[in-house]
């Protein structure tokens, strides 16, 4: 029996070879993760306090590890199985030290696990766009905005006042790298999104982080956008 349409982009045409190249994204995101531990030694070195170092790592994985391997899905992937597997893995492998008490001391911080939120909302937004929406680019913009626009709230943020905090200086900063980037992939419904995910970054509203809100609005404003026939 046929599955139907929207849960065929499930389906991985390549298993074998999707399933390698998974292996190696995995590999690549993991080398991001421990490379970020000897440049959380440097910035050690140079005076940088611990706080400010991990949460600059924060950020730079949020780039190099999800934001990269997320515009790679629509190359490299044709379905949203692997990716999904991948994401949740992932999410496993951060939340682990959580729950063993030994943390992966150079980005991650006993008060909360948000980075598990990013991996999970990652696979989440990704999925649910890709079979919603039928395109795995759509998938991808909600990712851009969480891994490449709220990586610049927390540098822009980091590199003024030293800490983790909210302020509208790194939502400017957002919009800036988002509203381009979701008109690029998704034109004007794209920059809504973008606008969307650049104010909600603002709120927290424990235990929902800002990777939650920020992925989850703006999918939600792609998908009003697709059942108004604006995609």
């Amino acid at each position: 029996m046929d599955l139907p349409v929207g849960l065929r982009y499930l389906l991985n045409r390549d298993p074998l070879f999707e399933g390698i190249t998974a292996f190696l994204l995995l590999a690549y995101v993991l080398g991001v993760v421990y490379g970020t531990k000897f440049l959380y030694n440097y910035m050690r070195k140079r005076g940088a306090s611990h706080s400010v170092a991990v949460y600059y790592n924060r950020k730079l994985i949020h780039i190099f590890a999800g934001g990269v391997v997320a515009l790679l899905v629509p190359k490299v992937f044709t379905g949203a199985a692997i990716p999904l597997a991948l994401s949740i893995l992932l999410a496993f492998i951060t939340y682990l030290p959580h729950r063993g008490g030994k943390l992966m001391y150079w980005f991650q911080v006993e008060e909360n696990m948000y980075e598990v939120n990013f991996c999970l909302m990652w696979g989440l937004t990704l999925t649910l766009a890709w079979i919603l929406l039928g395109n795995p680019l759509y998938g991808i913009v909600p990712i851009v905005f969480m891994a490449f626009g709220d990586a610049v709230t927390g540098i822009v943020r980091n590199a003024v006042f030293g800490r983790r905090t909210k302020h509208w200086l790194g939502n400017l900063a957002m919009l800036a790298v988002s509203l381009p980037a979701g008109v690029f992939m998704a034109g004007l419904v794209g920059g809504l999104a973008a606008a969307v995910a650049s104010f909600i970054e603002r709120f927290e509203l424990k235990p929902i982080d800002d990777n939650v809100l920020i992925s989850l609005c703006s999918l939600a404003v792609l998908l009003l956008g697709g059942a108004a026939g604006m995609l």
